[in-house]
């Protein structure tokens, strides 16, 4: 199959950028904050965050997870965080490249390169990191579909999540490889036809070559990952 007649599909938040657990010394440095302040640490520590595991269990969505987290975070602070994109645009809004994981363009560049096309699926990417934070990252200017259920209200795993991204790209579901980092979101994706990666955020680097893999392209050599 030509590689045009195949896609290359994202999560965003946590698959394309690092997870805000990752990014804690520098949201306590932009926020003011004592280093170490912030030790909720969600999938690279579940047993000190009952509420990763409560989320993990169904028992609440992600949105509320961040919408405590943001809360909590406001109190600390003092500043008046009412949404998820007031906290991330003012913990990594400056500068957004820095909290981009060097294996996710590494990997779009590739399939960029070899013609495959390019969609981001997500749940919340204007939501949690505003308009703005978007604009500034160059890369995505070569995506040919953005999918966000800030504007179409309808959230993965519901399945016309996945239909309206095929859709829009105009390709199969088995043409397409899907990544995210959430299992519900990835067995809603099975259940579309796609092909799938559950992206491992302890282990970004072999998330993207499966992915890669799956599409039929060669793997980045370590040295474009910077």
């Amino acid at each position: 199959m030509p590689h045009d007649h195949k896609a290359l599909v994202l999560d965003f938040g946590g698959v394309v950028t690092r997870t805000l657990f990752e990014t804690h010394d520098l949201t306590e440095q932009a926020l003011g904050l004592a280093p170490g302040t912030l030790a909720w640490r969600g999938p690279f520590d579940p047993a000190t965050d009952p509420l990763w595991q409560s989320m993990q269990a169904d028992e609440i969505s992600e949105r509320d997870y961040w919408r405590t987290r943001t809360r909590e975070v406001a109190d600390l602070t003092g500043r008046p965080f009412t949404e998820m994109a007031d906290f991330v645009k003012a913990a990594r809004g400056a500068d957004p490249d820095a909290v981009m994981r060097p294996e996710a363009l590494a990997a779009i560049e590739t399939a960029r390169s070899a013609g495959c096309r390019l969609a981001i699926l997500s749940n919340e990417l204007d939501l949690f990191y505003g308009p703005e934070f978007r604009e500034k990252l160059a890369f995505l200017k070569d995506f040919d579909v953005i999918v966000d259920a800030t504007y179409t209200k309808i959230l993965k795993p519901d399945p016309r999540a996945y239909q309206t991204c095929l859709d829009r790209l105009g390709l199969p579901a088995a043409s397409c490889v899907f990544v995210d980092d959430q299992l519900r979101n990835i067995r809603g994706a099975e259940a579309a036809g796609m092909q799938t990666v559950h992206f491992d955020v302890l282990n970004p680097r072999r998330s993207y070559d499966d992915a890669l893999r799956l599409l039929g392209l060669p793997l980045p050599v370590k040295g474009d990952m910077t």
